[in-house]
């Protein structure tokens, strides 16, 4: 789900991906000189270098500006209240400490930051279960844990228009203006985790419930009510949402398959075979 992969070290840094960087950053020139292109190569394999501690920096300005955009449930409300209930036990995943707040909307879905920062729709609450909204969180961290969101944030940092501010601070990450900031946003909204991502993360979730007492099967009942909103989906952002996810029966299909392998019963109310 939304709020995505990138060379892991400058070791890997092709010719091929310094020229689709340029032709990202300039491609409204209609021409080029040897001299800028040098430069855009520089630009991009020093922006490429981007050390954690500033993707973590940008993360934050980035969250704090969405949290800021969007109406966040009030600690005393019912929402604050349940999922604060839901995700006590839930501290790090991978030594990154979480911190969840509920989006008050109607849009059905959730997102996970590379900070830990988990955000759930009031939307999606209101469709789910505590189970079924506890394994897609589960899916959100394994995005996390899996560092899908770290790569995707990295990977829309470094092909949106902020490339040039990237590159010019140096080992320092910059202060984005809210602009900056909300094209940035743009960017993650429109880029999509792979299937296999996609597909991983679910996998997190299952063992996420199993790990946290709770039963797998849940999170394929989570997948069939979305599946049932998806054809109807017209403004809720989930045919967005799905557009790269592996089809729903087939994610269906495979956490029920584990469930049976493993010999666990579904729970009542449960009306998958």
């Amino acid at each position: 789900m939304k709020p995505s992969s990138f060379p892991k070290s400058i070791g890997s840094v092709t010719l091929s991906v310094v020229m689709t960087l340029l032709l990202l950053t300039s491609c409204s020139a209609s021409r080029l000189d040897m001299g800028s292109l040098l430069s855009g190569a520089g630009k991009a394999v020093q922006a490429m270098t981007i050390s954690d501690s500033q993707i973590q920096s940008y993360v934050h300005q980035y969250v704090a500006y969405s949290d800021q955009k969007n109406k966040v449930a009030p600690a005393d409300s019912k929402y604050a209240q349940r999922l604060a209930r839901l995700t006590s036990g839930l501290k790090s995943v991978d030594g990154v400490p979480l911190n969840f707040k509920v989006y008050m909307t109607d849009e059905i879905n959730a997102f996970a930051c590379a900070d830990g920062s988990v955000r759930v729709y009031s939307g999606l609450m209101d469709r789910m279960t505590d189970d079924e909204v506890l394994g897609v969180i589960g899916h959100e961290i394994g995005h996390v844990a899996h560092k899908d969101t770290k790569n995707a944030f990295k990977n829309s940092l470094l092909t949106s228009a902020l490339l040039d501010g990237v590159a010019s601070t140096g080992s320092t990450a910059a202060a984005l203006t809210n602009s900056q900031l909300g094209k940035l946003g743009e960017s993650l909204v429109n880029a999509k985790f792979s299937q296999k991502q996609e597909s991983n993360a679910d996998d997190y979730g299952y063992d996420f419930l199993k790990s946290n007492g709770k039963n797998p099967w849940s999170m394929a009942m989570a997948f069939q009510k979305l599946g049932q909103l998806e054809n109807s989906a017209s403004s809720n952002g989930l045919q967005q949402m799905f557009s790269s996810h592996p089809s729903t029966t087939k994610r269906i299909s495979h956490i029920a398959e584990r469930c049976r392998k493993e010999g666990i019963q579904p729970p009542a109310g449960c009306t998958l075979k």
